[in-house]
C-alpha cells in the first residue's frame, strides 16, 4: 500500500515544492512505494523560480508542480495520508485541517528549514541556499525511506520521524 507524504509550508512555492520533489525522486530512484504531495495554508499561485532550477538541476521533472491549498487534502476523494510534515514555522503554528490517512489521522512532524529566499547575495546567493536546502532536505528524505513504513505503528512511526527532525 502507497505511503501517501503531505508536506506542507505556507506559500508552497519553495521548501515544500523541494521536499515533494526530493522525496518522489528519491522514493523511484530506491523502489520505495511512497507518494509524496506538498500544499500550503495560503499558497501563492506560483513555484519559486530558484525551487524549480534547483529540482531541475537535480534532473527531476518539475513539470506536473504547482503551488495548491492544502484543502485540497481534506476533501472526499483525496489521497489517504499517512505522513504530513510542516517545513516552516509559520506552517507548524497554524491549525491545520482534519487529514484522514488510512487509518485516521496521519502522524505530523516539524521538519523546518530557513527560507532559502530571503538568501542574501542576489540570485547567486538565492541559488547557492535553494541547492544547499534541497540537499538538506534530500538528507531527510532519504532517513525517511530508510524506515520500515509498512510495518510501523503510528507510535513508531512518530518516534523515527521526530528522531530524524533532530538529525
Amino acid at each position: 500500500m502507497t505511503t501517501h507524504v503531505l508536506i506542507l509550508c505556507t506559500h508552497n512555492s519553495a521548501r515544500s515544492v523541494l521536499s515533494e520533489g526530493m522525496l518522489n525522486h528519491l522514493a523511484t530512484k530506491l523502489g520505495k512505494d511512497v507518494k509524496a504531495h506538498s500544499a500550503g495554508s495560503a499558497p501563492s499561485g506560483r513555484l519559486n523560480p530558484f525551487a524549480i532550477e534547483a529540482l531541475n538541476q537535480a534532473g527531476i521533472d518539475t513539470s506536473a508542480y504547482r503551488s495548491k491549498s492544502w484543502d485540497e487534502f481534506s476533501t472526499d476523494g483525496a489521497p489517504p495520508l499517512s505522513i504530513v510534515i510542516t517545513v516552516c514555522d509559520s506552517a507548524a503554528a497554524e491549525t491545520c485541517p482534519v487529514f484522514f490517512g488510512g487509518q485516521g489521522q496521519p502522524v505530523k512532524v516539524h521538519w523546518g528549514y530557513p527560507d532559502p529566499s530571503n538568501a542574501e547575495g542576489g540570485d547567486e546567493g538565492k541559488r547557492r541556499a535553494f541547492e544547499l536546502t534541497r540537499q538538506a532536505i534530500g538528507y531527510k528524505m532519504l532517513q525517511l525511506l530508510a524506515l520500515p513504513l509498512s510495518t510501523m505503528d503510528q507510535g513508531a512511526l512518530l518516534a523515527a520521524l521526530n528522531d530524524i527532525a533532530r538529525s
